[in-house]
């Protein structure tokens, strides 16, 4: 019998991907700190809602404490900011010879391969839309882009199996030799994201509006600067083209491009961005300081100003403190400093 997948972290992105792969017959195994959500999975099935399908699989599962064993395969699927603690807690679980595999936003590559090597660290990529909606229910909004890759350029076995792996829920996965360059691009995008929980209005309808067209011409901006700065180049995918936020970029470019991600964002099921619902539904901590604030880490690194990133994490966090609202006033904090 074929070795289980361990999935670490089986919310939106972790809880989609292993009811897919458990559906189509392969092994898998979840592993959350929700006991609720564990408990639902393997008794009465992790359902799988919303327009792309609904099913319902019926999953193994442990909480952390109760996991035993070593493996070969894990998928980390946690929030960025807890990406230190969970790959503190899943390093005894990993085989000498193993990886993890980071189906997460922001650059946690970085941080998996300092705790356990880059030799056992590979990358992904993925931009479907869902969300938690409570024990045992996921909402998959609608398909995206999804991409894996070594975080040395260079495919390997392991590579490909992950890539025909990701096939199974994706079938239009991609393998590529330039991980980061899909990461970086994600970074941008999801800046911009994050700029859209700041009111209550949806993705689609913040960037429909030409008012606050400034807001993600600047945040894209500094983002592929700083990116630029750190030889990277970004990739584009689903509406968004990161040239089109390049210093020789034309406002005509770059208008096209957003209007592109309205347009996307307008044909799903999920609305509000993972930041929006962390701050108006969750009421938790967001990924913003993993996310956009490792952006103006690595931008003060290669002397690139970020005024505007810089101001959006601070926002976020006044929401998160209950220091502000979730308003157009205080989008327009962000979009003063961007006209």
């Amino acid at each position: 019998m074929a070795e289980p997948i361990l999935i670490w972290g089986a919310g939106a992105m972790g809880g989609t991907l292993g009811a897919y792969w458990a559906r189509a017959g392969h092994d898998v195994l979840l592993v959350d700190i929700v006991p609720e959500h564990i408990e639902v999975c393997r008794t009465e099935g992790l359902r799988i809602e919303g327009p792309v399908e609904e099913f319902s699989v019926v999953i193994s599962g442990f909480v952390p404490e109760e996991l035993e064993g070593q493996y070969s395969r894990i998928v980390l699927a946690v929030k960025s900011q807890h990406t230190d603690s969970a790959v503190r807690a899943l390093e005894p679980h990993l085989t000498k010879d193993g990886f993890v595999l980071s189906v997460q936003n922001g650059l946690n590559e970085l941080a998996i391969a300092k705790r356990v090597g880059d030799d056992r660290t590979v990358g992904a990529f993925v931009n479907f839309g869902a969300d938690w909606h409570g024990p045992g229910r996921i909402l998959l909004g609608n398909r995206g882009a999804v991409v894996v890759g070594e975080i040395d350029g260079k495919t390997r076995e392991r590579t490909r199996e992950m890539h025909e792996l990701l096939a199974v829920f994706e079938p239009n996965a991609i393998l590529t030799e330039n991980i980061a360059g899909y990461l970086w691009g994600k970074l941008a995008y999801g800046a911009m994201l994050a700029a859209t929980a700041l009111t209550m209005d949806s993705m689609s309808d913040n960037f429909a509006d030409p008012v606050r067209f400034p807001v993600w011409k600047k945040i894209g901006n500094e983002v592929i600067a700083t990116a630029t700065a750190h030889k990277v180049s970004p990739i584009g995918f689903d509406g968004f083209d990161p040239s089109a936020f390049a210093p020789n970029a034309t406002e005509s470019a770059t208008k096209e491009s957003v209007a592109r991600l309205s347009e996307f964002n307008r044909q799903t099921a999920k609305t509000h961005s993972g930041i929006w619902r962390d701050l108006a539904v969750r009421k938790r901590k967001t990924e913003v300081d993993s996310q956009v604030g490792i952006l103006t880490d690595l931008a003060r690194e290669v002397g690139v100003a970020t005024p505007a990133l810089q101001r959006l994490v601070d926002l976020v966090s006044d929401i998160e403190a209950g220091k502000r609202q979730q308003s157009m006033e205080t989008f327009e904090e962000l979009l003063e400093i961007c006209k």
